[in-house]
């Protein structure tokens, strides 16, 4: 989130778009409720269901689903051709008067420098044109036809309300009252808050369609200020902390980038994370990177990590591809290129796309490691569970090990919810039977790995000899040493222009603190001051709010460095004074020489508005990206594309002539699972998964009450189909994909709507994904058993929301 969760009772108008707040977020949802109650907001939801969260809103609107960068692009363009932009905030706090480089084209759906083997770009003119000063060059009158704001109208030229229509399935009218609405807020004295959740992020296109909703915002004056944002509402109490630690394959913690092949010395790798500033007297924050890097280092590796080598720079593997993400895993799993697979609260047999390949991908396995406080789908992918699962045990002979762990409510430490608040918890009860920690299991597992390198040594021993291992118990680190790590600590005396500012063993006050020189520790930068020598202040619990605006300041704590809303600084004018006083957040006292107000201000502090730094002090810029450089991988300017299975036979209505930009030209995909893609004449529904609140994700089908209250398999379809196939309400059904299918019972809803896309109506189909083989409720099938093995471009996030099925009534007689 850029902003929070009590932030939302701010908002004049919510968005809910790619999520379904009401069902899964029903607590956070209270916030929609206040808006509503006491600001007058107005809520829209814009789903391909007529969803619970629709049921309360002031107005829906029907979607197809995989379209929504068309609908979010059309806004742009009404928004710009309108001129209801928020012209000041867009032309200072955006880089719309910037120039972009001469070679920087597209056409026909294509952007410059495409490689069709390699699926990819080339990327070298996504950039600014550049003086020689190496500052950008800039178009304050917006004329020039090379200024970022003209080349992002040219690139939406396409999108018509009627074109939007064709693509979407929306009807007009609807479109433009959610258009009129949100373009209402282009004001200084209003802001639009964009909620959204998977529905957006399990796409192909998913990492674009969230640019697309951040650039709406941009030119809406919508970043920085209160009941503004863009929101992403997280799927699990802790998956912000997973990406903020660095969990995945191409990150670092903090989200420092890791090392890649061709960075085989630091001074090369630290350089392409600097970041100098691209206009003058930036922030550019990310020139602090060499302190973040070398305090992670020493928190690593202790006194192992020196100036001489590099601070065991050699020590960290470097990527010779972009990811390593899940399905790559998977695709080299299933050519049997990994022998042993850990899987720690992860249930990839139900989670990752086309169960098959999952399946068969794990047979290839000597070994698989299931840690987690539940037996999973995975850890039982050998046993035969009838249609559920028909595999032959005897043809299976991965062995498999299950190492029960603690749940989160068996054990103390913090989660990081959707807001980026660190919050401290205790563990309500002891866990059952030889249930560890995770960190006790892995601590055990490391000291023993340890010791075996020691006594026999290895191939490349140094980086696993050398890890700082300074917990007491070294086999069960406890949650308070690691806390204190990540926070980070002085190595020795810290200075500050001459003056002491932290002694030799004390915690660090906050990432400003960090040097590169190796007097400083810190495991994650964004984490420094969450435990300082004022002690843990994820544990704080003051809800004063003062300002009387849902800035509980005293409540867990933020990163980065207590800051609740993200680029606050864009809630004041280029002079330092609020847009307006119903919004102001943090301003300029020209009385004390600082910048204060209901929140931590997101901007150096001392920073008078003379000077001229702007509000996105991690980009070189200064300002917010409505064209995003070299930084995605389908592009500077978001573009519609068909998911990878579509139901319009004429492929993207944007470009009817080129076919190679039906889907997503860099969409991560392997060639043997493109033959494995359904067509509109085999399977004519466009399908797309969902959550239930009464179950969460894999786990409640454990529990005996939610297997009560939601006990069996279910999937939605529209009365225009379900009289369409002679299906009613209570029947069986047979749903098939490319893939496998599943049987469930039918529930037939006037939620889902036929749409219209071109001249053609399509029918589409909603799946609940909650239901297995395991667990108290009633066997059911695992939804990805027809979900396709793709993934977004960038994040290789696979695509469970845009997808083509077939519905059969189902003759076979039920349940078995």
């Amino acid at each position: 989130m850029t902003n929070h969760w009590v932030d939302i009772r701010n908002a004049d108008v919510i968005l809910v778009m790619g999520g379904n707040a009401a069902e899964a977020h029903p607590v956070g949802f209270r916030w929609v409720t206040e808006a509503k109650e006491h600001n007058n907001a107005q809520l829209m939801v814009v789903d391909p269901r007529f969803t619970r969260t629709a049921s309360v809103a002031d107005f829906y609107a029907p979607i197809r689903t995989g379209t929504d960068i068309a609908f979010l692009g059309g806004l742009i363009r009404y928004l710009i051709d309108t001129d209801q932009i928020q012209r000041e905030y867009v032309l200072n706090y955006t880089d719309a008067a910037l120039l972009v480089d001469e070679g920087f084209g597209f056409e026909d759906g294509l952007f410059d420098s495409y490689d069709a083997e390699s699926r990819s770009y080339d990327k070298e003119n996504w950039v600014y044109q550049t003086g020689e000063d190496g500052f950008a060059l800039r178009d304050d009158t917006l004329e020039n036809p090379r200024c970022v704001y003209r080349l992002l109208r040219a690139h939406f030229d396409a999108y018509t309300p009627d074109m939007v229509s064709s693509i979407c399935g929306t009807p007009v009218d609807k479109i433009m009252r959610v258009w009129e609405t949100l373009a209402s807020t282009a004001t200084p004295d209003r802001t639009t808050t964009l909620l959204y959740a998977l529905g957006w992020t399990q796409h192909s296109l998913g990492s674009q369609i969230i640019r697309t909703a951040g650039m709406v915002q941009l030119l809406l004056g919508n970043i920085g200020l209160r009941g503004g944002g863009v929101n992403a509402l997280r799927g699990h109490s802790n998956i912000q902390g997973l990406t903020d630690l660095g969990l995945l394959s191409n990150q670092l913690t903090g989200y420092i980038a890791a090392p890649v092949d061709d960075e085989q010395d630091l001074d090369t790798f630290l350089t392409a994370r600097r970041r100098a500033p691209l206009q003058p007297g930036q922030v550019s924050y990310w020139q602090n990177a060499d302190a973040f890097f070398v305090s992670l280092m020493k928190a690593w590796y202790g006194d192992n990590a020196r100036a001489h080598n590099q601070w065991c720079y050699d020590w960290l593997p470097k990527l010779d591809k972009p990811l390593y993400d899940i399905l790559d895993t998977f695709e080299r799993m299933s050519k049997g290129e990994i022998y042993g697979y850990f899987c720690q609260g992860f249930n990839p047999l139900a989670a990752i796309p086309n169960k098959a390949k999952v399946s068969r991908s794990l047979a290839k396995l000597r070994y698989l490691v299931s840690i987690d406080p539940l037996n999973t789908e995975t850890a039982e992918f050998w046993r035969n569970a009838g249609e559920y699962n028909d595999v032959d045990p005897s043809e299976i002979q991965t062995e498999v090990f299950r190492l029960p762990a603690l749940s989160f409510a068996e054990d103390d430490g913090s989660t990081v919810n959707s807001a980026r608040w660190l919050q401290w918890h205790y563990a309500a009860a002891s866990g059952p039977g030889e249930a560890r920690a995770d960190t006790h299991i892995l601590g055990a597992l490391f000291t023993r790995v340890r010791e075996l390198y020691a006594r026999d040594g290895g191939a490349f021993p140094d980086p696993i000899l050398g890890m700082a291992w300074n917990y007491k118990q070294p086999e069960e680190p406890s949650p308070e040493e690691l806390a204190r790590e990540y926070n980070g600590r002085a190595i020795s005396d810290v200075y500050l222009d001459g003056q002491l500012v932290r002694r030799m063993g004390e915690q660090l006050a906050g990432f400003g603190e960090l040097r590169d020189d190796g007097s400083t520790a810190s495991g994650c930068w964004i984490f420094a001051g969450s435990w300082t020598e004022a002690g843990n202040q994820m544990a704080n619990r003051d809800n004063a709010d003062p300002y009387g605006i849902g800035q509980t300041l005293g409540w867990a704590w933020s990163w980065p460095a207590n800051r609740r809303i993200l680029y606050n600084r864009a809630s004041a004018k280029l002079d330092g004074t609020p847009w307006s006083e119903r919004k102001s957040l943090v301003w300029w006292d020209s009385v004390q020489r600082r910048w204060t107000g209901a929140d931590i201000p997101d901007f150096p502090v001392d920073s008078a508005p003379t000077r001229g730094q702007m509000p996105f002090i991690m980009n070189p810029e200064g300002v917010g990206k409505l064209f995003a450089s070299q930084g995605m991988a389908e592009g500077p300017f978001p573009t519609h594309y068909e998911p990878l299975e579509s139901p319009v036979p004429e492929g993207n209505l944007l470009f009817p002539r080129n076919d190679k930009v039906r889907y997503n030209p860099a969409a991560r995909v392997f060639d043997q699972d493109l033959e494995m893609m359904g067509t509109w004449e085999e399977y004519p529904y466009a399908a797309t998964t969902y959550r239930l609140t009464e179950h969460f994700h894999y786990w409640t089908k454990h529990v005996h009450l939610n297997a009560i209250v939601q006990p069996e398999q279910f999937v939605e379809i529209g009365e225009a189909l379900g009289n369409e196939l002679g299906i009613k309400e209570g029947d069986w059904v047979r749903v098939s994909s490319k893939r496998g299918y599943i049987r469930a019972v039918a529930v037939v809803t006037k939620r889902i709507k036929a749409i219209t896309v071109g001249d053609r109506i399509v029918h589409q189909v909603g799946i609940p994904i909650h239901w297995g083989f395991l667990g108290l409720a009633r066997k059911g099938f695992l939804a990805n058993t027809l979900t396709p093995f793709v993934g977004d471009a960038n994040t290789q996030t696979p695509e469970f929301k845009s997808f083509l099925v077939n519905v059969e009534k189902d003759t076979s007689g039920g349940r078995t």
